[in-house]
């Protein structure tokens, strides 16, 4: 933790973020899940999709983007499908419940797969893929919104940079779960560098001039993950989600300069058991790991990692001593707790 930072209790950090979110209009139920998703990105190390987000969102109510009290609509529904219209309402709220469903479906007929169009910011989408593992089952995420990240080979923005999260059950290891946007860094990473006053690593972004920049209030363009590798990754994501949703979120953008906040997203569930016996499935993915830890080490690397592992680690030390918060994160706390009359969590 650096010197400017300080230390917040992740309950009462909790308990205040779903305060916050009452005030805001959720109801109790709707803003304890999107205050529990906010504290599970903060408590794995995920700082870009943790309470920093609260200010974003609290202007996105203000302004009308973000709906608190959304109707929801199911606009097709079979065995295994789900399609959703969530009406702009907040991501979690609407898609815990809907991932929920898709995994009684996919109990039922081994998968379930939901598309959601019109939904909110759904924060860390591997929260969702660890639903189906919790399930004992194979868990993916995917989601989609206005361009933020250059396509490869361009200088300005023209895809969203999609991120996708998977997650598989294992038995004595941890569950492996790989989140990650197809750019460079998440978006959110501007924000926490802006908040640490910190500067961005070369190679992550461009300006709005398609100028690299390291400078993170100048830092609007995202850059692709593995050039084209990436970029196809979030072109074809698009096919999955959005197009696939008849809610064209990037033409819009590029054509109007409608940038407004939206998303489209997958939430999917595979049923383990229909293949084979869970139990072996774990023990065989155990192996897998076993096997992984074991190979020779790049220099300079003390343990070779596997997918979530690093966010693993970091959560059982932030709940043991703590959810650390930068400078320009504590501030924004100060702020909603000052514009709803709210008591701070200890230690802000």
């Amino acid at each position: 933790m650096s010197q400017n930072e300080v230390r917040v209790a992740a309950d009462a950090l909790e308990a205040f973020t779903k305060e916050v979110f009452v005030r805001a209009g959720l109801t109790d139920e709707d803003a304890a899940i999107e205050a529990e998703l906010l504290i599970w990105a903060n408590l794995r190390g995920i700082d870009s999709h943790g309470v920093l987000r609260i200010p974003w969102y609290l202007g996105m109510v203000d302004s009308g983007l973000m709906n608190p009290r959304p109707k929801v609509q199911v606009l097709r529904e079979t065995p295994a499908v789900l399609y959703i219209d969530a009406d702009r309402g907040f991501g979690p709220p609407v898609t815990v419940p809907v991932m929920r469903q898709v995994i009684e479906k996919a109990k039922a007929v081994g998968i379930g797969w939901a598309l959601l169009r019109n939904i909110t910011h759904q924060g860390a989408m591997g929260y969702y893929a660890l639903m189906a593992v919790q399930a004992n089952m194979a868990g993916l995420a995917i989601v989609c919104s206005p361009p933020n990240m250059a396509p490869y080979g361009a200088k300005a923005a023209g895809l969203h940079n999609s991120p996708i999260a998977i997650a598989v059950p294992a038995k004595n290891y941890p569950p492996l779960v790989l989140d990650m946007a197809t750019s460079v860094i998440a978006g959110g990473k501007i924000d926490l560098a802006i908040d640490k006053n910190a500067p961005l690593q070369p190679g992550w972004t461009i300006d709005k001039d398609g100028n690299p920049t390291t400078i993170a209030d100048r830092s609007n363009i995202l850059l692709p993950a593995g050039g084209p590798k990436g970029s196809g990754l979030a072109l074809m994501f698009q096919g999955l989600t959005s197009l696939m949703a008849n809610n064209p979120l990037l033409v819009p953008a590029l054509r109007d300069g409608n940038f407004d906040h939206n998303q489209n997203s997958v939430v999917a569930a595979i049923d383990i058991g229909l293949f084979g016996d869970v139990e072996s499935y774990k023990e065989n993915v155990d192996e897998l790991i076993g096997e992984l830890k074991a190979l020779p080490k790049a220099e300079g690397v003390d343990e070779i990692l596997m997918p979530g592992e690093p966010e693993f680690k970091v959560y059982q030390e932030r709940a043991r001593d703590g959810i650390p918060l930068p400078p320009g994160t504590a501030q924004k706390l100060r702020d909603a707790a000052a514009r709803f009359g709210l008591a701070l969590p200890e230690g802000i």
